[in-house]
């Protein structure tokens, strides 16, 4: 397969800009995915610990880009369970 993209590379070189840049999509989509599924709010293991959100506390940023949230003054709404 590699084979294949360097000679399409060589017999085309506009086609090298399109390699790099779908390999860097690529690349941050897997980033991103992995850093979904690593997140605090999500269970692997359901014997352990079957609700994590409810042990994050309130000044936890939840978003990736929080833009008009301010999480440290944030308090509590809710019972401890």
């Amino acid at each position: 397969m590699l084979r294949i993209i360097r000679d399409h590379a060589r017999k085309h070189p506009g086609l090298i800009p399109q390699f790099f840049f779908i390999c860097l999509g690529m690349g941050g989509a897997t980033l991103y995915l992995i850093r979904l599924a690593r997140g605090p709010h999500v269970t692997w293991n359901k014997t352990s610990n079957p609700e994590p959100w409810n042990q994050l506390s309130p000044t936890y940023q939840y978003k990736f880009v929080a833009v008009n949230t301010d999480y440290k003054n944030l308090k509590k709404e809710g019972p401890d369970f």
